[in-house]
């Protein structure tokens, strides 16, 4: 699959995907088919790669027309995600063996961009929608997501504004920054020709972790970034470390999507499951890190 990218942005894979019926043209358009929301509080059962092949299992089946708009918000386990640029880089091999002996597992990233980290003190999202010109809405996408974690953080008290922050990693125009200091969180896509994904992670807490990992990450990349630019959720309301914050942050953003969209609670179906497990062998030679044990 050929793909080109933008820095930590957008992935568009180049060959026809199969026709979907999208319920909305444009994040901002009024619709009457809720969103289901799938919250997850807990770490999924099974591999760190999963969480991935989930994702696009929700992406194809959007794009086959049998997936609504669906919300995905979940703790993650721990992971450095790898972009399309990152696999090109010389240095890719010793990004991966930087990140399993930091006890991270890397995986290639669903959306576009460079290395991001995920660990259980941050909280994940992948929002999937079908869209029948998906790639025309690429920067409605972004604003309606990045504007909806912004404000859902300003409602806990954080200075949060949409907008790089020079020196961030992964740089990107719709990540969330803290005083316009901090990346706090960062964001991409994957578009096919009628579905996209929208997916990303804010750090809640555990800043010192991503900074500790991703520095030798972006060194074997040769990617140059300022450490002192990442921060979390936790620094901004004092309770860095504590770990008291996530099911609060997470609460804020379940609140903020539900006073803008309309909403369907849902669960992870042991189907949609059962169809990510088949990503298997294609995940775990991308990550080189063995077979899965199930």
């Amino acid at each position: 699959m050929r793909v080109a990218a933008t820095p930590c942005g957008t992935s568009t894979p180049n060959e026809r995907q199969p026709p979907a019926h999208g319920i909305l043209d444009s994040p901002h358009a009024a619709k009457d088919t809720a969103t289901i929301v799938l919250a997850q509080r807990t770490l999924t059962s099974g591999p760190p790669w999963l969480d991935t092949a989930i994702s696009w299992a929700l992406l194809y089946r959007a794009a086959a027309g049998t997936q609504p708009e669906t919300l995905r918000l979940f703790r993650p386990a721990r992971v450095v995600a790898l972009g399309p640029s990152d696999r090109l880089s010389p240095g890719f091999d010793a990004a991966r063996v930087a990140a399993r002996a930091a006890g991270f597992t890397a995986v290639d990233r669903l959306a576009g961009g460079r290395a991001a980290l995920f660990h259980e003190q941050t909280i994940a999202f992948a929002w999937t929608v079908p869209d029948t010109e998906a790639r025309a809405h690429i920067r409605e996408r972004y604003e309606a997501m990045s504007n909806l974690i912004a404000q859902a953080l300003r409602r806990l008290g954080v200075d949060a504004r949409v907008g790089a922050v020079p020196g961030e990693y992964c740089p990107g125009d719709y990540s969330v920054n803290a005083r316009g200091a901090t990346k706090l969180m960062g964001v991409g896509q994957r578009v096919f020709v009628h579905a996209a994904h929208v997916g990303g992670v804010i750090c809640v807490d555990g800043a010192p972790l991503l900074r500790d990992v991703l520095t030798p990450v972006y060194a074997s990349l040769g990617l140059a970034w300022d450490p002192a630019t990442s921060g979390s959720v936790a620094d901004e309301l004092g309770e860095a470390g504590t770990g008291r914050l996530w099911d609060t942050v997470f609460d804020a953003i379940l609140d903020e999507v539900a006073a803008n969209y309309p909403v369907e609670d849902g669960a992870l179906d042991s189907g949609l499951v059962g169809e990510a497990w088949g990503y298997e062998e294609m995940l775990t030679e991308q990550t080189a890190d063995g077979p899965a044990r199930r």
